[in-house]
């Protein structure tokens, strides 16, 4: 099971959360720890994770929207377990900077209501499967106050987004497969014909047959 997978698993699965994404990361700039912070539980590899809980009301039919929050997991040295640290609610959220829309890099910044962070992703290709994941989810869950999106690349935003990718993998699958359906329909109404064809020449060979042997035996 790989990182993502445990974190999900371990995490969210149990607070009945689906994790949509995950980012694994670095600081851009080292935090200022301060002078009293001693013994610390030494180095670690930290995840930024995008999770969603739907819950419901007591009414079946009154259900309460999804709430999407964005989570920041740590796995210490040495541990093979995760600890959950910071979380914001999705609505906090108000800035993600991809720090140059012209290349690819793993360099972004989050900006909430009450915390800014600089972070390096491990690489360039998972921020940007991040990103558009959390691009997605903004527009789906948020109504109001959606973040800006700045400095991202147009792939992140449009139309070649892994998701609009993966839609397009499922509506070419269904076209193939109602395709071969009505090949294989095509070859049954043929097999079809061809066997009623069959039958019809037997049938006028019996006749035939039974003709020849009727003036036979006169």
């Amino acid at each position: 099971m790989n990182a993502k997978s445990a974190i999900s698993k371990e995490i969210f699965a149990p607070h009945d959360e689906r994790m949509l994404g995950a980012v694994q990361v670095k600081r851009r700039t080292k935090k200022k720890i301060p002078f009293l912070a001693t013994g610390g539980q030494g180095e670690y590899l930290t995840y930024i994770c995008l999770s969603v809980m739907c819950f419901s009301l007591c009414s079946v039919t009154n259900k309460k929207p999804a709430q999407a929050s964005i989570t920041k997991v740590k796995q210490f040295e040495g541990s093979t377990s995760f600890v959950r640290r910071t979380q914001w609610m999705l609505e906090q959220l108000r800035q993600v900077n991809g720090i140059d829309p012209n290349r690819d890099s793993p360099e972004f910044d989050l900006l909430f209501e009450n915390a800014f962070d600089q972070w390096v992703a491990n690489t360039a290709s998972e921020k940007c499967t991040f990103f558009q994941v959390l691009h997605h989810t903004c527009q789906r869950y948020l109504t109001d106050k959606k973040p800006e999106f700045i400095n991202c690349q147009s792939k992140i935003m449009g139309g070649n987004s892994i998701l609009h990718s993966a839609a397009d993998s499922v509506t070419s699958a269904v076209q193939k497969a109602s395709q071969a359906l009505n090949e294989r329909g095509e070859r049954l109404g043929r097999a079809e014909e061809k066997t009623e064809e069959l039958k019809n020449s037997a049938q006028q060979f019996a006749e035939t047959a039974h003709k020849v042997r009727f003036w036979q035996d006169k």
